[in-house]
Protein backbone atom coordinates (compact mmCIF):
# COMPACT_ATOMS: atom_id res chain seq x y z
CA UNK A 1 0.00 0.00 0.00
CA UNK A 2 2.72 2.40 0.93
CA UNK A 3 4.78 1.79 -2.27
CA UNK A 4 1.66 2.21 -4.68
CA UNK A 5 1.44 5.64 -2.46
CA UNK A 6 4.94 6.55 -2.97
CA UNK A 7 4.30 5.85 -6.53
CA UNK A 8 1.48 7.97 -6.78
CA UNK A 9 3.31 11.15 -5.60
CA UNK A 10 6.09 10.93 -7.48
CA UNK A 11 3.60 10.65 -10.12
CA UNK A 12 2.35 13.32 -8.91
CA UNK A 13 5.28 15.26 -8.86
CA UNK A 14 6.26 14.49 -12.20
CA UNK A 15 3.26 16.07 -13.47
CA UNK A 16 3.44 19.08 -11.90
CA UNK A 17 6.72 19.29 -13.19
CA UNK A 18 5.66 18.77 -16.30
CA UNK A 19 2.65 20.93 -16.44
CA UNK A 20 5.13 23.91 -14.66
CA UNK A 21 7.36 23.29 -17.82
CA UNK A 22 4.48 23.81 -19.84
CA UNK A 23 2.98 26.84 -18.42
CA UNK A 24 6.43 28.40 -18.14
CA UNK A 25 6.89 28.02 -22.14
CA UNK A 26 3.21 29.38 -22.56
CA UNK A 27 4.14 32.58 -20.26
CA UNK A 28 6.97 33.42 -22.77
CA UNK A 29 4.67 34.82 -24.46
CA UNK A 30 3.78 37.21 -22.18
CA UNK A 31 7.29 37.99 -20.65
CA UNK A 32 8.06 39.07 -24.20
CA UNK A 33 8.28 42.50 -24.50
CA UNK A 34 10.95 43.72 -26.38
CA UNK A 35 9.01 46.04 -29.22
CA UNK A 36 6.22 47.34 -26.92
CA UNK A 37 6.79 50.48 -27.81
CA UNK A 38 6.88 49.89 -31.71
CA UNK A 39 8.60 47.72 -33.68
CA UNK A 40 11.56 49.59 -35.09
CA UNK A 41 11.32 48.32 -38.57
CA UNK A 42 12.59 50.76 -41.13
CA UNK A 43 11.42 49.49 -45.23
CA UNK A 44 13.50 50.00 -48.02
CA UNK A 45 12.07 51.98 -51.05
CA UNK A 46 8.68 49.58 -51.69
CA UNK A 47 9.54 48.32 -55.34
CA UNK A 48 7.26 44.78 -57.00
CA UNK A 49 10.69 42.76 -55.49
CA UNK A 50 10.01 43.90 -51.89
CA UNK A 51 6.26 43.29 -52.37
CA UNK A 52 6.56 39.93 -53.78
CA UNK A 53 9.02 38.87 -50.85
CA UNK A 54 6.63 40.39 -47.73
CA UNK A 55 3.65 39.27 -49.68
CA UNK A 56 5.28 35.24 -49.41
CA UNK A 57 6.47 36.66 -45.75
CA UNK A 58 2.51 37.57 -44.78
CA UNK A 59 1.29 34.02 -46.09
CA UNK A 60 3.91 31.97 -44.93
CA UNK A 61 3.78 33.87 -41.59
CA UNK A 62 0.18 33.14 -41.00
CA UNK A 63 0.26 29.44 -42.51
CA UNK A 64 2.90 28.85 -39.36
CA UNK A 65 0.69 30.98 -37.15
CA UNK A 66 -2.39 28.63 -37.70
CA UNK A 67 -0.81 25.09 -38.32
CA UNK A 68 2.82 24.66 -37.01
CA UNK A 69 2.37 22.77 -33.53
CA UNK A 70 4.78 25.04 -31.36
CA UNK A 71 3.48 28.40 -32.50
CA UNK A 72 -0.27 27.25 -31.89
CA UNK A 73 0.97 26.30 -28.36
CA UNK A 74 1.58 29.67 -27.73
CA UNK A 75 5.44 29.11 -27.11
CA UNK A 76 6.10 31.93 -29.07
CA UNK A 77 4.79 35.37 -29.36
CA UNK A 78 4.18 35.31 -33.25
CA UNK A 79 3.70 39.06 -33.17
CA UNK A 80 6.84 39.86 -32.16
CA UNK A 81 9.21 36.60 -34.08
CA UNK A 82 8.09 38.48 -37.23
CA UNK A 83 9.97 41.52 -35.94
CA UNK A 84 12.66 39.64 -34.99
CA UNK A 85 12.56 37.87 -38.38
CA UNK A 86 11.93 41.13 -40.59
CA UNK A 87 15.69 43.13 -40.81
CA UNK A 88 17.40 39.69 -41.67
CA UNK A 89 14.54 38.86 -44.31
CA UNK A 90 14.91 42.65 -45.75
CA UNK A 91 18.83 41.90 -46.26
CA UNK A 92 18.09 38.71 -49.13
CA UNK A 93 18.98 39.45 -52.85
CA UNK A 94 17.62 36.51 -54.58
CA UNK A 95 14.83 34.17 -54.27
CA UNK A 96 17.00 31.08 -53.51
CA UNK A 97 18.32 33.26 -50.55
CA UNK A 98 15.16 34.69 -49.68
CA UNK A 99 13.72 31.06 -49.52
CA UNK A 100 16.37 29.88 -47.27
CA UNK A 101 16.41 32.55 -45.03
CA UNK A 102 12.94 31.40 -44.87
CA UNK A 103 13.64 27.85 -44.47
CA UNK A 104 15.89 28.29 -41.86
CA UNK A 105 13.23 30.54 -40.02
CA UNK A 106 11.07 27.66 -39.65
CA UNK A 107 13.67 25.05 -38.93
CA UNK A 108 14.32 27.30 -35.66
CA UNK A 109 10.93 26.27 -34.01
CA UNK A 110 11.95 23.04 -34.01
CA UNK A 111 11.02 19.63 -35.64
CA UNK A 112 7.61 18.62 -36.84
CA UNK A 113 6.18 15.52 -34.69
CA UNK A 114 4.05 12.80 -36.79
CA UNK A 115 0.43 13.86 -36.15
CA UNK A 116 -1.25 10.40 -36.14
CA UNK A 117 -4.83 11.88 -35.58
CA UNK A 118 -4.74 14.46 -38.32
CA UNK A 119 -7.45 13.87 -40.71
CA UNK A 120 -7.55 14.40 -44.50
CA UNK A 121 -10.37 17.07 -46.02
CA UNK A 122 -13.67 15.30 -46.40
CA UNK A 123 -13.91 15.00 -50.24
CA UNK A 124 -17.52 16.31 -49.59
CA UNK A 125 -15.86 19.36 -47.99
CA UNK A 126 -18.03 22.50 -49.21
CA UNK A 127 -14.70 24.58 -49.47
CA UNK A 128 -11.19 23.08 -49.02
CA UNK A 129 -7.59 24.66 -48.13
CA UNK A 130 -6.56 26.82 -50.48
CA UNK A 131 -2.83 26.21 -51.16
CA UNK A 132 -2.75 28.01 -54.24
CA UNK A 133 -0.23 30.34 -53.04
CA UNK A 134 2.37 27.61 -52.48
CA UNK A 135 1.44 26.32 -56.22
CA UNK A 136 1.70 29.53 -58.09
CA UNK A 137 4.56 30.98 -55.89
CA UNK A 138 8.07 31.07 -57.42
CA UNK A 139 9.18 29.14 -54.66
CA UNK A 140 12.18 27.05 -53.75
CA UNK A 141 11.24 23.32 -53.80
CA UNK A 142 12.37 22.46 -50.19
CA UNK A 143 10.25 25.33 -48.70
CA UNK A 144 7.13 24.04 -50.82
CA UNK A 145 7.96 20.24 -49.22
CA UNK A 146 9.07 21.99 -45.57
CA UNK A 147 5.16 23.94 -45.58
CA UNK A 148 3.26 20.46 -47.12
CA UNK A 149 5.53 19.04 -44.11
CA UNK A 150 3.70 21.40 -41.08
CA UNK A 151 0.55 20.72 -42.73
CA UNK A 152 0.53 17.01 -42.82
CA UNK A 153 1.21 17.26 -39.31
CA UNK A 154 -0.28 20.51 -38.46
CA UNK A 155 -1.93 20.84 -35.14
CA UNK A 156 -4.43 19.31 -33.47
CA UNK A 157 -7.09 20.47 -30.73
CA UNK A 158 -6.34 23.48 -28.28
CA UNK A 159 -5.00 26.06 -30.19
CA UNK A 160 -3.54 29.15 -28.52
CA UNK A 161 -4.63 31.85 -31.20
CA UNK A 162 -8.37 30.13 -32.17
CA UNK A 163 -11.07 28.47 -30.30
CA UNK A 164 -14.51 27.36 -31.84
CA UNK A 165 -17.50 27.30 -29.80
CA UNK A 166 -20.02 25.89 -31.64
CA UNK A 167 -18.39 26.21 -34.39
CA UNK A 168 -17.73 30.35 -34.91
CA UNK A 169 -13.95 30.63 -34.32
CA UNK A 170 -13.17 33.14 -31.68
CA UNK A 171 -9.54 34.55 -31.92
CA UNK A 172 -8.34 35.28 -28.75
CA UNK A 173 -4.79 36.51 -27.41
CA UNK A 174 -4.68 39.34 -30.15
CA UNK A 175 -3.14 41.92 -28.64
CA UNK A 176 -4.66 45.26 -30.44
CA UNK A 177 -1.74 46.94 -29.36
CA UNK A 178 -4.37 50.24 -28.24
CA UNK A 179 -2.25 52.26 -26.88
CA UNK A 180 -0.63 53.01 -30.20
CA UNK A 181 -2.33 55.81 -31.50
CA UNK A 182 -0.87 55.40 -34.81
CA UNK A 183 0.95 51.96 -35.04
CA UNK A 184 4.92 52.11 -36.88
CA UNK A 185 5.37 50.39 -40.22
CA UNK A 186 6.09 46.78 -39.03
CA UNK A 187 2.70 47.23 -36.92
CA UNK A 188 1.08 48.34 -39.72
CA UNK A 189 2.11 45.73 -41.52
CA UNK A 190 1.36 43.09 -38.92
CA UNK A 191 -2.06 44.34 -38.68
CA UNK A 192 -2.81 43.90 -42.30
CA UNK A 193 -0.57 40.50 -42.45
CA UNK A 194 -3.08 39.19 -39.41
CA UNK A 195 -6.41 40.22 -41.24
CA UNK A 196 -5.55 38.30 -44.58
CA UNK A 197 -4.99 35.69 -42.94
CA UNK A 198 -7.60 35.19 -40.65
CA UNK A 199 -10.17 35.41 -43.98
CA UNK A 200 -8.01 33.52 -45.83
CA UNK A 201 -8.62 30.46 -43.62
CA UNK A 202 -11.91 31.45 -41.46
CA UNK A 203 -14.40 33.26 -43.66
CA UNK A 204 -17.09 31.55 -45.30
CA UNK A 205 -17.36 33.38 -47.95
CA UNK A 206 -13.60 33.94 -49.21
CA UNK A 207 -14.78 32.47 -52.66
CA UNK A 208 -17.49 35.01 -53.71
CA UNK A 209 -15.31 38.33 -52.77
CA UNK A 210 -15.62 40.48 -56.50
CA UNK A 211 -11.62 40.79 -55.94
CA UNK A 212 -9.25 37.19 -55.61
CA UNK A 213 -8.45 36.93 -52.19
CA UNK A 214 -5.03 35.84 -53.06
CA UNK A 215 -3.88 38.85 -54.57
CA UNK A 216 -4.97 41.37 -51.81
CA UNK A 217 -1.58 41.07 -49.93
CA UNK A 218 0.39 42.34 -53.10
CA UNK A 219 -2.09 45.25 -53.27
CA UNK A 220 -2.49 46.40 -49.51
CA UNK A 221 1.41 45.92 -48.90
CA UNK A 222 2.44 49.33 -50.31
CA UNK A 223 -0.92 51.18 -48.95
CA UNK A 224 -0.23 49.85 -45.00
CA UNK A 225 3.89 50.45 -45.12
CA UNK A 226 3.35 54.38 -46.50
CA UNK A 227 0.48 55.31 -44.64
CA UNK A 228 1.81 58.49 -43.02
CA UNK A 229 -1.15 58.95 -41.02
CA UNK A 230 -3.46 57.40 -38.36
CA UNK A 231 -6.67 58.24 -40.96
CA UNK A 232 -4.26 57.52 -43.79
CA UNK A 233 -3.83 53.91 -41.78
CA UNK A 234 -7.88 53.20 -41.24
CA UNK A 235 -8.79 54.38 -44.61
CA UNK A 236 -5.93 51.76 -46.04
CA UNK A 237 -7.84 49.35 -43.34
CA UNK A 238 -11.66 50.05 -44.14
CA UNK A 239 -10.67 49.49 -47.10
CA UNK A 240 -9.22 45.96 -46.99
CA UNK A 241 -12.41 45.49 -45.05
CA UNK A 242 -14.60 45.94 -47.71
CA UNK A 243 -12.89 44.00 -50.39
CA UNK A 244 -14.73 40.74 -48.39
CA UNK A 245 -17.55 42.29 -48.97
CA UNK A 246 -19.84 41.60 -46.43
CA UNK A 247 -22.42 43.81 -44.55
CA UNK A 248 -21.34 42.62 -41.02
CA UNK A 249 -17.70 43.77 -41.72
CA UNK A 250 -17.13 47.47 -41.19
CA UNK A 251 -14.19 49.33 -39.25
CA UNK A 252 -15.47 49.59 -35.43
CA UNK A 253 -13.31 51.95 -33.28
CA UNK A 254 -14.25 54.83 -30.63
CA UNK A 255 -11.99 57.30 -31.89
CA UNK A 256 -12.22 56.76 -35.84
CA UNK A 257 -10.41 59.06 -37.58
CA UNK A 258 -12.70 58.39 -41.06
CA UNK A 259 -15.49 59.71 -38.72
CA UNK A 260 -13.85 62.82 -37.61
CA UNK A 261 -13.11 63.54 -41.30
CA UNK A 262 -16.18 63.06 -42.36
CA UNK A 263 -17.05 65.59 -39.88
CA UNK A 264 -19.85 65.56 -37.00
CA UNK A 265 -22.16 68.30 -38.32
CA UNK A 266 -25.59 66.68 -40.27
CA UNK A 267 -28.58 68.07 -42.44
CA UNK A 268 -31.80 68.05 -40.38
CA UNK A 269 -33.80 65.42 -42.80
CA UNK A 270 -32.58 62.49 -43.92
CA UNK A 271 -32.51 61.31 -47.98
CA UNK A 272 -32.57 57.80 -49.06
CA UNK A 273 -31.67 56.55 -52.88
CA UNK A 274 -34.58 56.34 -54.33
CA UNK A 275 -35.23 55.38 -58.44
CA UNK A 276 -31.34 56.12 -58.69
CA UNK A 277 -31.44 59.63 -56.55
CA UNK A 278 -31.13 61.23 -53.36
CA UNK A 279 -34.40 61.91 -52.32
CA UNK A 280 -35.63 64.08 -48.90
CA UNK A 281 -37.70 61.35 -47.41
CA UNK A 282 -38.16 62.74 -43.98
CA UNK A 283 -38.00 66.39 -42.28
CA UNK A 284 -38.80 66.29 -38.68
CA UNK A 285 -36.24 68.69 -37.38
CA UNK A 286 -38.46 71.91 -37.69
CA UNK A 287 -37.33 73.00 -34.09
CA UNK A 288 -33.97 73.80 -35.58
CA UNK A 289 -34.83 75.02 -38.41
CA UNK A 290 -34.74 78.34 -40.29
CA UNK A 291 -37.02 78.92 -42.93
CA UNK A 292 -33.98 78.62 -45.49
CA UNK A 293 -33.28 75.39 -44.22
CA UNK A 294 -36.60 73.49 -44.87
CA UNK A 295 -36.50 70.89 -48.31
CA UNK A 296 -39.52 69.21 -48.82
CA UNK A 297 -40.34 65.76 -48.76
CA UNK A 298 -39.16 64.20 -52.74
CA UNK A 299 -37.15 67.05 -53.04
CA UNK A 300 -34.11 65.88 -55.30
CA UNK A 301 -30.77 66.97 -53.77
CA UNK A 302 -28.37 67.42 -57.39
CA UNK A 303 -25.14 68.36 -56.25
CA UNK A 304 -23.27 69.71 -52.78
CA UNK A 305 -20.75 72.18 -52.51
CA UNK A 306 -20.33 72.43 -56.62
CA UNK A 307 -20.14 68.69 -56.97
CA UNK A 308 -22.44 66.30 -58.28
CA UNK A 309 -23.53 63.96 -55.51
CA UNK A 310 -23.03 60.90 -58.48
CA UNK A 311 -19.29 61.69 -58.68
CA UNK A 312 -19.13 62.58 -54.52
CA UNK A 313 -20.28 58.79 -54.24
CA UNK A 314 -17.85 57.54 -56.72
CA UNK A 315 -14.95 59.06 -54.87
CA UNK A 316 -16.13 57.34 -50.98
CA UNK A 317 -17.64 54.36 -52.19
CA UNK A 318 -14.86 52.28 -51.48
CA UNK A 319 -14.80 53.30 -47.72
CA UNK A 320 -18.52 51.78 -47.35
CA UNK A 321 -17.77 47.86 -46.85
CA UNK A 322 -21.29 45.88 -48.11
CA UNK A 323 -22.16 42.83 -49.37
CA UNK A 324 -24.31 44.65 -52.01
CA UNK A 325 -24.97 47.91 -53.60
CA UNK A 326 -28.19 48.10 -51.90
CA UNK A 327 -26.16 48.58 -48.77
CA UNK A 328 -23.61 50.50 -49.85
CA UNK A 329 -26.30 53.32 -51.36
CA UNK A 330 -27.98 53.04 -47.35
CA UNK A 331 -25.12 53.77 -45.69
CA UNK A 332 -23.43 56.47 -47.89
CA UNK A 333 -27.13 58.30 -47.29
CA UNK A 334 -26.68 58.51 -43.78
CA UNK A 335 -23.29 60.59 -44.40
CA UNK A 336 -23.67 62.40 -47.87
CA UNK A 337 -25.25 65.08 -46.46
CA UNK A 338 -22.41 65.76 -43.61
CA UNK A 339 -19.65 67.88 -43.00
CA UNK A 340 -16.69 69.09 -40.77
CA UNK A 341 -18.30 72.83 -41.43
CA UNK A 342 -21.70 73.63 -40.45
CA UNK A 343 -22.58 74.67 -43.65
CA UNK A 344 -23.24 73.14 -47.13
CA UNK A 345 -24.04 74.73 -50.47
CA UNK A 346 -26.60 72.41 -52.05
CA UNK A 347 -28.65 72.50 -55.40
CA UNK A 348 -31.61 69.99 -55.68
CA UNK A 349 -34.69 69.91 -57.32
CA UNK A 350 -38.05 70.88 -55.87
CA UNK A 351 -41.71 70.35 -57.56
CA UNK A 352 -39.65 70.29 -60.93
CA UNK A 353 -37.96 73.37 -60.35
CA UNK A 354 -33.54 73.78 -59.91
CA UNK A 355 -33.22 75.09 -57.32
CA UNK A 356 -29.59 75.72 -54.73
CA UNK A 357 -29.03 77.43 -51.54
CA UNK A 358 -26.78 77.37 -47.98
CA UNK A 359 -27.53 74.62 -45.58
CA UNK A 360 -27.37 74.89 -41.94
CA UNK A 361 -25.78 71.85 -40.73
CA UNK A 362 -26.12 70.66 -37.19
CA UNK A 363 -24.11 68.25 -34.23
CA UNK A 364 -25.72 65.13 -34.39
CA UNK A 365 -26.71 65.44 -30.90
CA UNK A 366 -29.08 67.93 -31.84
CA UNK A 367 -30.49 65.95 -34.82
CA UNK A 368 -33.60 63.43 -34.42
CA UNK A 369 -32.98 60.98 -37.02
CA UNK A 370 -36.15 59.13 -37.70
CA UNK A 371 -36.29 55.53 -38.74
CA UNK A 372 -36.32 55.70 -43.04
CA UNK A 373 -38.79 53.07 -43.26
CA UNK A 374 -42.26 55.00 -44.20
CA UNK A 375 -44.60 52.24 -42.64
CA UNK A 376 -47.64 52.64 -40.16
CA UNK A 377 -47.31 54.04 -36.44
CA UNK A 378 -45.55 51.82 -33.94
CA UNK A 379 -48.91 51.55 -32.40
CA UNK A 380 -49.89 49.11 -35.02
CA UNK A 381 -46.84 46.97 -33.98
CA UNK A 382 -48.70 44.38 -33.47
CA UNK A 383 -52.59 45.25 -34.42
CA UNK A 384 -55.00 44.30 -36.92
CA UNK A 385 -55.95 46.46 -39.60
CA UNK A 386 -58.99 46.85 -41.78
CA UNK A 387 -60.19 43.70 -44.02
CA UNK A 388 -58.99 41.32 -41.08
CA UNK A 389 -55.10 41.57 -42.06
CA UNK A 390 -52.96 41.17 -38.97
CA UNK A 391 -49.51 43.47 -38.81
CA UNK A 392 -46.35 42.89 -36.76
CA UNK A 393 -43.41 44.95 -36.93
CA UNK A 394 -40.61 42.83 -35.59
CA UNK A 395 -38.29 45.92 -34.13
CA UNK A 396 -40.65 46.43 -31.51
CA UNK A 397 -42.45 42.92 -30.46
CA UNK A 398 -40.74 41.12 -27.77
CA UNK A 399 -40.66 37.42 -26.77
CA UNK A 400 -43.83 37.97 -24.27
CA UNK A 401 -45.63 39.02 -27.12
CA UNK A 402 -45.81 36.00 -29.35
CA UNK A 403 -48.69 33.46 -27.34
CA UNK A 404 -51.02 37.08 -27.55
CA UNK A 405 -50.43 37.47 -31.59
CA UNK A 406 -50.61 34.15 -31.88
CA UNK A 407 -54.46 33.81 -30.18
CA UNK A 408 -54.87 37.64 -31.82
CA UNK A 409 -54.23 36.81 -35.15
CA UNK A 410 -55.66 33.15 -35.72
CA UNK A 411 -58.37 33.86 -37.34
CA UNK A 412 -57.69 36.49 -40.01
CA UNK A 413 -57.24 36.45 -43.56
CA UNK A 414 -53.37 37.24 -43.23
CA UNK A 415 -50.18 38.01 -41.64
CA UNK A 416 -48.08 40.85 -42.68
CA UNK A 417 -44.56 40.55 -40.58
CA UNK A 418 -42.42 43.83 -41.34
CA UNK A 419 -38.79 42.73 -41.48
CA UNK A 420 -37.36 46.00 -42.50
CA UNK A 421 -35.65 46.38 -39.28
CA UNK A 422 -33.59 44.55 -36.63
CA UNK A 423 -36.31 42.10 -34.66
CA UNK A 424 -35.81 43.00 -31.12
CA UNK A 425 -36.71 39.47 -30.00
CA UNK A 426 -35.49 35.75 -31.93
CA UNK A 427 -38.76 34.94 -32.92
CA UNK A 428 -37.52 32.06 -35.95
CA UNK A 429 -39.03 28.99 -34.75
CA UNK A 430 -41.44 30.25 -31.64
CA UNK A 431 -43.22 32.48 -34.14
CA UNK A 432 -42.54 30.51 -37.21
CA UNK A 433 -43.97 27.07 -36.06
CA UNK A 434 -47.26 29.26 -36.30
CA UNK A 435 -46.62 29.06 -40.66
CA UNK A 436 -45.92 25.37 -40.93
CA UNK A 437 -48.02 22.24 -40.55
CA UNK A 438 -45.06 20.37 -40.38
CA UNK A 439 -41.82 20.62 -39.09
CA UNK A 440 -39.88 22.15 -42.31
CA UNK A 441 -36.06 22.59 -42.79
CA UNK A 442 -34.67 25.99 -43.77
CA UNK A 443 -31.60 26.50 -43.56
CA UNK A 444 -28.00 24.63 -43.73
CA UNK A 445 -24.99 25.62 -41.87
CA UNK A 446 -21.52 25.40 -42.77
CA UNK A 447 -18.71 25.87 -40.04
CA UNK A 448 -14.91 25.85 -40.53
CA UNK A 449 -12.10 23.61 -38.85
CA UNK A 450 -9.55 24.82 -36.62
CA UNK A 451 -7.66 21.53 -37.49
CA UNK A 452 -7.85 21.84 -40.55
CA UNK A 453 -7.88 25.90 -41.49
CA UNK A 454 -9.79 26.63 -44.67
CA UNK A 455 -12.46 23.19 -44.33
CA UNK A 456 -15.56 23.94 -44.18
CA UNK A 457 -18.19 21.68 -44.16
CA UNK A 458 -22.17 21.91 -43.93
CA UNK A 459 -22.66 20.60 -40.18
CA UNK A 460 -26.53 20.95 -39.71
CA UNK A 461 -29.89 21.63 -40.95
CA UNK A 462 -32.02 23.86 -38.98
CA UNK A 463 -35.77 22.89 -39.06
CA UNK A 464 -38.82 25.25 -37.79
CA UNK A 465 -40.90 22.84 -35.74
CA UNK A 466 -44.46 22.33 -36.02
CA UNK A 467 -46.40 23.46 -32.48
CA UNK A 468 -49.76 23.63 -31.58
CA UNK A 469 -52.34 24.87 -34.37
CA UNK A 470 -51.13 25.81 -38.08
CA UNK A 471 -52.00 29.56 -39.18
CA UNK A 472 -54.60 29.12 -42.14
CA UNK A 473 -54.31 32.81 -43.80
CA UNK A 474 -51.45 34.06 -45.76
CA UNK A 475 -48.67 34.99 -44.71
CA UNK A 476 -46.43 38.75 -45.89
CA UNK A 477 -42.99 39.06 -45.21
CA UNK A 478 -41.73 42.63 -46.11
CA UNK A 479 -38.22 43.07 -46.82
CA UNK A 480 -35.35 45.49 -48.06
CA UNK A 481 -31.90 46.32 -47.46
CA UNK A 482 -32.30 46.95 -43.66
CA UNK A 483 -33.09 43.61 -43.37
CA UNK A 484 -29.66 42.12 -42.21
CA UNK A 485 -28.56 39.14 -40.38
CA UNK A 486 -30.86 38.01 -37.68
CA UNK A 487 -33.46 39.60 -39.78
CA UNK A 488 -32.40 37.85 -42.91
CA UNK A 489 -32.07 34.28 -40.96
CA UNK A 490 -36.04 35.12 -39.34
CA UNK A 491 -37.11 35.24 -42.99
CA UNK A 492 -35.88 32.43 -44.18
CA UNK A 493 -36.99 30.71 -41.66
CA UNK A 494 -40.97 32.36 -42.78
CA UNK A 495 -40.48 31.72 -45.93
CA UNK A 496 -40.45 28.04 -44.75
CA UNK A 497 -44.09 28.38 -43.93
CA UNK A 498 -46.97 26.98 -45.58
CA UNK A 499 -48.39 30.00 -47.41
CA UNK A 500 -45.96 32.25 -47.31
CA UNK A 501 -44.94 35.32 -49.89
CA UNK A 502 -41.78 37.67 -49.48
CA UNK A 503 -42.45 40.92 -50.57
CA UNK A 504 -39.79 43.93 -51.36
CA UNK A 505 -36.57 44.54 -52.73
CA UNK A 506 -32.53 43.47 -51.57
CA UNK A 507 -31.83 42.45 -48.23
CA UNK A 508 -28.28 43.04 -46.50
CA UNK A 509 -26.83 39.75 -48.09
CA UNK A 510 -25.02 39.11 -44.27
CA UNK A 511 -26.91 36.06 -42.86
CA UNK A 512 -25.08 34.41 -40.19
CA UNK A 513 -23.21 34.78 -36.74
CA UNK A 514 -20.22 37.00 -36.85
CA UNK A 515 -16.71 36.89 -35.99
CA UNK A 516 -14.62 39.75 -34.05
CA UNK A 517 -10.63 40.93 -35.44
CA UNK A 518 -8.43 43.35 -33.49
CA UNK A 519 -5.73 44.73 -35.06
CA UNK A 520 -3.03 47.03 -34.11
CA UNK A 521 -3.87 50.76 -33.13
CA UNK A 522 -7.39 49.71 -31.07
CA UNK A 523 -9.05 48.89 -34.26
CA UNK A 524 -11.74 46.34 -34.55
CA UNK A 525 -14.12 45.01 -37.47
CA UNK A 526 -16.34 41.96 -37.51
CA UNK A 527 -16.88 39.49 -40.45
CA UNK A 528 -19.56 36.62 -41.37
CA UNK A 529 -18.26 33.57 -39.87
CA UNK A 530 -20.56 31.08 -40.44
CA UNK A 531 -21.69 29.64 -43.84
CA UNK A 532 -26.25 30.14 -44.36
CA UNK A 533 -27.57 28.55 -47.12
CA UNK A 534 -30.87 26.98 -47.98
CA UNK A 535 -31.55 23.46 -47.99
CA UNK A 536 -30.94 23.39 -51.15
CA UNK A 537 -27.65 24.74 -51.28
CA UNK A 538 -28.54 28.54 -52.61
CA UNK A 539 -26.73 30.54 -51.04
CA UNK A 540 -27.65 33.65 -48.93
CA UNK A 541 -24.32 36.08 -48.65
CA UNK A 542 -24.43 38.90 -50.96
CA UNK A 543 -27.43 37.82 -52.74
CA UNK A 544 -29.96 38.20 -49.43
CA UNK A 545 -33.32 37.22 -48.69
CA UNK A 546 -34.81 36.97 -52.70
CA UNK A 547 -38.15 38.74 -52.58
CA UNK A 548 -41.25 36.46 -54.52
CA UNK A 549 -42.66 40.16 -55.31
CA UNK A 550 -40.36 42.81 -55.80
CA UNK A 551 -41.61 46.26 -55.09
CA UNK A 552 -39.19 49.38 -53.75
CA UNK A 553 -40.43 52.67 -52.97
CA UNK A 554 -40.80 55.40 -55.92
CA UNK A 555 -40.47 58.95 -55.50
CA UNK A 556 -44.08 59.98 -56.00
CA UNK A 557 -44.99 57.06 -52.82
CA UNK A 558 -42.53 59.37 -51.01
CA UNK A 559 -43.96 62.66 -51.47
CA UNK A 560 -47.38 61.33 -50.42
CA UNK A 561 -46.41 59.36 -47.84
CA UNK A 562 -47.19 56.01 -48.92
CA UNK A 563 -46.20 52.40 -47.86
CA UNK A 564 -46.06 50.78 -51.28
CA UNK A 565 -44.14 47.93 -49.91
CA UNK A 566 -47.12 47.32 -47.21
CA UNK A 567 -49.31 48.09 -50.22
CA UNK A 568 -48.47 45.45 -52.19
CA UNK A 569 -48.67 43.39 -49.50
CA UNK A 570 -52.18 44.28 -48.17
CA UNK A 571 -52.97 43.93 -51.88
CA UNK A 572 -51.88 40.17 -51.94
CA UNK A 573 -53.80 39.06 -49.33
CA UNK A 574 -56.80 41.24 -49.90
CA UNK A 575 -57.01 39.18 -53.68
CA UNK A 576 -57.69 35.82 -51.26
Amino acid sequence: MKKFTLIAILLSILAVGISCQQQKKSSTIHVDTEFDNGSGIVFPPIDEQLITNLELLGKLWGFLKYHHPQVAKGNYNWDYELFRFIPTYLKTDSNDERDKTLLDWITKYGDIPACTTCKETPSDAYLKPDFSWVEKGNIHSDLKDKIYEIYKNRNQGRHYYISSPGGIPEFVHENPYSKMVYPDAGFRLLALYRYWNIIHYFFPYKYITDKNWDDMLNEYIPMFISAQSRLDYQLAAVQIIGDINDTHANLNYSDNEIQKFRGHYYAPFNVRFVEEKWVVITNNNTEIQTINDCLLIGDIITHIDGKTVESIIDSIRIFYPASNEAVRMRDISGSLLRSKNNVMNIRYISSGQEKQKELSLFPKDMIHRSVVNIRPNDKYHKQIMDGNIGYITLDIIDSKDISEIIEKFKNTKGIIIDIRCYPKTFVPYRLGSFFVSKSTPFVKLTKGNINNPGEFTFFRTEEVPTKGETYQGKLVILVNERTVSQAEFTAMAFKAGDNTTIVGSTTAGADGNVSSIYLPGGLYTKFTAIGVYYPNGTPTQRIGIVPDVWVEPTINGIIQRRDEVLEKAIEIIQQL
